[in-house]
């Protein structure tokens, strides 16, 4: 099958347009905003506030967590 060869701005409006179509003008800028790169160095930065962190010191928290909300406590993984 032959496509026609568009330019990426072309592409781009068909896109646009197709989740205009699907989603609605809303939708189809919360799904947009789904993709944003956002800012900074998410690897350094996660370095700096997980240092010294174990897992089991974070399932201890979030258990913690969970009895002052009076959440329900999840099966664990076997």
């Amino acid at each position: 099958m032959m496509y026609p060869r568009t330019t990426p701005a072309q592409i781009r409006k068909q896109g646009i347009e197709a989740l205009v179509k699907a989603l609605g003008p809303v939708g189809m800028v919360r799904f947009l905003q789904q993709f944003d790169m956002g800012s900074g160095n998410y690897t350094r930065d996660r370095e700096k506030w997980l240092k010294g962190l174990r897992v089991h010191d974070a399932v201890e928290e979030i258990k913690k967590r969970r009895k002052e909300q009076g959440s329900k406590p999840q099966a664990e993984p076997q």
